[in-house]
């Protein structure tokens, strides 16, 4: 496998072709075995003084010790914080446990781990305003490189816009034995593009947002990455691993290019968001986030669909007749302690108002040809669940106790988590959204199945 040279990606600001200039400010990418060998000598490059080291009881047996024996090789000294739940959220309590134990002299957190700790460390390495370095331990999710923290606050999944890590140490001795569950979760995070690269593409037809085709080639290309090594994952292959982490590390650049998670979060992202939203109120433990997405991916090809047959029959829109008291009882039954700022958000943005979705229509049917063609170059939903079946990994809701209820609920509330055209908003723009909320349970699993 070629080497990727990293540098090519980071500290040079792209004058591109969309208007905008990208950038991203990250200083040494390591994809490679026994990455973690390297990592004093940037540290002491750095003339960091007082540093700590983020785990939590799984990550600290899985490389934590090992990056604590190469400090201490090194004469680095540092203060390990383990956090104590076994699977702890990326949420207000382990932000507080983190801070409680922090040296208020840190001037370096290194983070070992991978979703949790990664988003936790980057939101406080932010708010602390001190460098942050991440050694993955799990090729299971996108944000290692990307300016975003996904944090579950006041019982919302909310993406906070943060710094980037200052280092990324990505050892293939280490992310070759994660478990088989969690590489599949990096697959489900990487196929989940398909759908938001649609969304993104398709929002900039509907409503005019900005979008940049050097970015959507980035995130395709760690797209066909993952895809031509999919089959090599399930025996653990050391190029196919290095690959699927660098799509993941990618992706994350390309988050940073635009400043926000818009070219690696659409649809797909919100039903998975909703799920984990739904299973949190009712303290149950849940898949991986990269599993969520995948199988999320799958329901939005299935749906993507439904809204191609249905821009094929425009003439039969009615004209739009949003009832917001009704809604929002709706949404005070369906998001439970964290509707009042789902309320808030529509309160504020009127996305779903008359008027708004009138004129969305408009354009709508003006550009619906170019809306099909875009939607016929999905792949189908059969197609990603083959890929995600070969790693033994969920396809299917109910295959991580997502109930039929709640998946009728994610589609058709799901959209209301973020102001960010997509599929369910165009579905809603379509009437579609309201067909599915009337249907009967039984009406709804006959169509689903």
């Amino acid at each position: 496998m070629e080497k990727r040279n990293w540098d090519d990606y980071l500290n040079t600001e792209i004058d591109c072709n969309c208007g905008e200039k990208h950038r991203c400010d990250i200083d040494k990418i390591i994809v490679e075995e026994g990455a973690i060998g390297k990592l004093s000598e940037f540290i002491m490059a750095g003339f960091y003084h007082n540093t700590c080291v983020v785990c939590d009881s799984n990550t600290e047996e899985i490389a934590g010790k090992i990056v604590y024996q190469e400090l201490r090789n090194n004469l680095i000294q540092f203060e390990p914080i383990v956090l104590k739940e076994k699977n702890p959220l990326a949420d207000e309590r382990t932000i507080g446990e983190v801070m409680v134990h922090i040296a208020p002299k840190c001037d370096l957190i290194i983070g070992v781990g991978s979703g949790t700790i990664n988003d936790v460390c980057k939101f406080i390495s932010y708010k602390m305003g001190i460098d942050f370095i991440i050694v993955p331990t799990a090729p299971s999710m996108d944000g290692y490189a990307s300016n975003v923290s996904a944090l579950i606050t006041n019982h919302l999944k909310c993406t906070y816009e943060v710094g980037r890590a200052k280092a990324i140490f990505a050892d293939i001795n280490i992310l070759m034995d994660a478990p088989m569950e969690m590489i599949a979760a990096g697959v489900g995070d990487i196929l989940g593009k398909y759908v938001c690269l649609t969304d993104w593409k398709l929002s900039s037809i509907v409503t005019g947002e900005y979008y940049c085709d050097f970015v959507e080639a980035l995130i395709r290309d760690s797209l066909e990455l993952v895809v031509q090594v999919s089959s090599l994952l399930k025996e653990r292959n050391k190029d196919a691993i290095a690959s699927l982490m660098e799509a993941l590390i990618l992706s994350g650049i390309a988050m940073s290019y635009i400043g926000n998670s818009r070219p690696a979060s659409g649809s797909e992202h919100h039903l998975s968001h909703f799920w984990e939203l739904t299973f949190l109120q009712e303290n149950i433990l849940c898949a991986l986030h990269g599993t969520k997405v995948g199988i999320g991916t799958v329901v939005a090809l299935k749906l993507y669909k439904q809204a191609e047959l249905s821009l094929e029959n425009l003439e039969q829109l009615k004209a739009p007749n949003f009832d917001e008291a009704i809604w929002e009882e709706a949404i005070r039954q369906v998001y439970g302690y964290a509707a009042q700022e789902v309320i808030a958000l529509e309160e504020q943005v009127h996305k779903n108002s008359n008027e708004i979705v009138y004129k969305r229509r408009e354009r709508i049917i003006e550009r619906k040809e170019e809306i099909i063609s875009l939607i016929q170059k999905l792949p189908s939903a059969d197609e990603i669940g083959l890929i995600l079946k070969s790693l033994d990994a969920p396809y299917l809701p109910e295959q991580v106790d997502i109930s039929m209820q709640l998946l009728k609920n994610s589609i058709v509330y799901a959209k209301e988590l973020r102001n960010r055209y997509g599929l369910l908003q165009l579905l809603f723009d379509l009437d579609e959204l309201e067909k599915f909320r009337a249907q009967s349970m039984n009406e709804f699993i006959e169509m689903w199945l």
